[in-house]
């Protein structure tokens, strides 16, 4: 692999970072999306798969699971900010609110804290339907220097 085939797929490196960036990622999720997470989670509680079970519950219909809007998250940190060649080290999230099928996701994060010498930072991360916030919490990142490429 040669340093410009790493450097055309690689992200933003920890110093073209700047507090208060933004970057965000919408999808509508769909039946086929809940299925097919159910399917290879193994998550399969028939809230999100079973329209007759769903309607006795407090949401009257079928709901996404929490963790197929938290994927989106990863979807923003992994292809715009900081982008490929980032690592995911920690995320807590509290759910605010269901998903339901047909709604559209947009999930968002925003750098809170930049730590130089241990190429990390802190993300706000949160997704919303239409202006409903659904979810929130904290992300920590390991992001490339551009240091180590010297």
């Amino acid at each position: 692999m040669t340093q410009n085939y790493y450097l055309n797929k690689h992200g933003l490196f920890i110093e073209d970072l700047n507090l208060g960036q933004e970057e965000s990622f919408t999808k509508k999720i769909t039946e086929k999306d809940i299925n097919l997470f159910s399917e290879i989670t193994g998550d399969n509680n028939p809230v999100h798969i079973d329209d007759k079970f769903a309607k006795y519950t407090i949401f009257k219909k079928r709901i996404a699971h929490g963790f197929l809007s938290g994927s989106l998250i990863s979807t923003v940190i992994a292809t715009k900010l900081p982008g490929p060649g980032s690592i995911y080290l920690k995320q807590d999230l509290k759910f605010l609110a269901p998903v339901f099928i047909g709604e559209k996701v947009t999930a968002k994060v925003k750098i809170l804290e930049i730590i130089l010498e241990k190429k990390k930072i802190i993300l706000l991360t949160e997704c919303y339907v239409n202006k409903k916030k659904i979810l929130t919490g904290k992300a920590e990142i390991l992001v490339s220097s551009k240091l180590h490429l010297k």
